[in-house]
């Protein structure tokens, strides 16, 4: 199961928030599809920062390995956002890919 924890949404312009909210459910439901079987319970967040006209997002997921964490930051948050989560899927993926060829190695060299 995944959860989805979104901070500091508030920061976001105002007009935006629904559209932001949006994007990260929808990115969320791929996270959730795709660790339907993982033993763990996890934790996507997503944490808004807004300063001197630029936005900064990061997203981290913690699986079992290790936490992966990525940020970016840009103008346009929605640009900022997308480009974030095509990035972070990759990086998740990969991950998640290691942690799968080492747990059938393990199993594999565990009968011998």
């Amino acid at each position: 199961m995944t959860k989805l924890i979104l901070k500091n949404v508030n920061e976001v312009e105002e007009n935006l928030r629904d559209e932001v909210k949006k994007i990260c459910e929808e990115k969320s439901e791929y996270y959730k599809e795709l660790f339907k079987k993982y033993d763990k319970d996890l934790t996507l967040e997503v944490i808004f920062d807004y300063s001197s006209s630029l936005y900064k997002v990061s997203a981290s997921i913690n699986l079992k390995s290790k936490k992966v964490l990525l940020a970016e930051e840009g103008k346009d948050v929605k640009k900022v956002l997308t480009g974030l989560f095509s990035e972070f899927k990759k990086t998740v993926k990969r991950q998640y890919e290691l942690e799968r060829k080492d747990y059938e190695y393990k199993r594999k060299n565990r009968k011998k």
